[in-house]
């Protein structure tokens, strides 16, 4: 199969173009800069440099590459694109993946149609945002909340652009839970260790995690299989952060966290931090276990940051 990734080397394409290419399929994933195609050879791809936010750039690589399939994992959240992760401005830090979800999306979807590529897999997102209505952990029926007048409505807003623009082309979207893993795990740990990511309140809300690796391979399961709809791709483990919060600082060597109350943490860290820390949502993954036979090689984040921050 001719599989076209669109953001082959960011944290989650570096993990999926060699599995991919293992699979047996031929691939081809743009990066935004010649600097990377070096890197996308040593992953087995054909590397083509890309502007996700130009239709005829994207249209020109998609007629290229006549793909069976196009992956879209095009996101601009690393330091190099958004400056430090900043929840507080979170309109601001996400403003340009959010055009990645939406203008990305459609010049993706618009190139496929233009070429007769049958297949569409797009990235979405499933950590802490289930709707904040019913109980913990959400499936694929709920809604992500749209988290109405914080800083964080622009980007639920162009997730539920790809999802439905997706969904509604026959696609699949995959709503990952938070990443961890190479690449991704440093981010996480750093603030952990310099105690800048307290529990806020009572750390009752909830999250999901996934590790890159176990994303990659239900990624290749959506690609192979065809699959169409939304699939929620976490672990076994929603947790609400007074668990997993200690936990990592633990595994990664550091003193465990400090505690601060919600109505000083929402001056400092803003309101969207505080709603994931004590009214966040987690996800199931029920269904893509059972519909696309995915197995995970984490089921659960307690033996995945143990295992990664050995």
């Amino acid at each position: 199969m001719r599989v076209f990734v669109a953001g082959g080397t960011g944290v989650l394409g570096r993990r999926l173009v060699p599995r991919l290419v293992e699979g047996g399929h031929q691939v081809t994933a743009s990066t935004t800069g010649a600097a990377k195609l070096r890197l996308l050879e040593r992953l087995g791809a054909e590397g083509v440099v890309m502007d996700g936010l130009d239709a005829a750039s994207v249209g020109e690589a998609v007629e290229a590459a006549r793909p069976d399939v196009i992956v879209h994992q095009m996101t601009a959240i690393s330091v190099a694109h958004a400056g430090e992760p900043d929840m507080k401005h979170m309109d601001r830090w996400f403003a340009g993946t959010n055009r990645l979800r939406t203008e990305g999306t459609d010049h993706l979807l618009a190139a496929g149609e233009a070429t007769g590529v049958p297949h569409f897999v797009a990235q979405g997102y499933a950590a802490w945002n289930g709707i904040r209505e019913g109980g913990r952990v959400k499936t694929e029926q709920d809604p992500v909340d749209p988290m109405t007048g914080t800083a964080a409505e622009p980007a639920m807003a162009a997730i539920r652009h790809v999802e439905d623009a997706v969904v509604r082309a026959g696609g699949a979207v995959l709503r990952y839970g938070w990443f961890y893993g190479p690449g991704a795990t440093d981010g996480l740990v750093e603030p952990v260790r310099k105690r800048r990511f307290p529990i806020v309140g009572g750390g009752v809300g909830y999250c999901s995690w996934v590790h890159l690796d176990d994303a990659a391979s239900a990624t290749v399961l959506a690609v192979e299989q065809r699959a169409r709809g939304v699939f929620d791709i976490v672990d076994d483990e929603p947790a609400p952060a007074v668990e997993w919060l200690p936990y990592l600082a633990e595994c990664a060597g550091a003193k465990r966290p400090m505690r601060v109350p919600a109505w000083l943490a929402r001056p400092l860290a803003g309101e969207v931090a505080v709603t994931m820390m004590t009214e966040g949502r987690g996800f199931s993954n029920a269904k893509a276990k059972r519909e696309l036979g995915w197995e995970l090689r984490f089921p659960s984040w307690r033996q995945g940051f143990r295992e990664e921050l050995a």
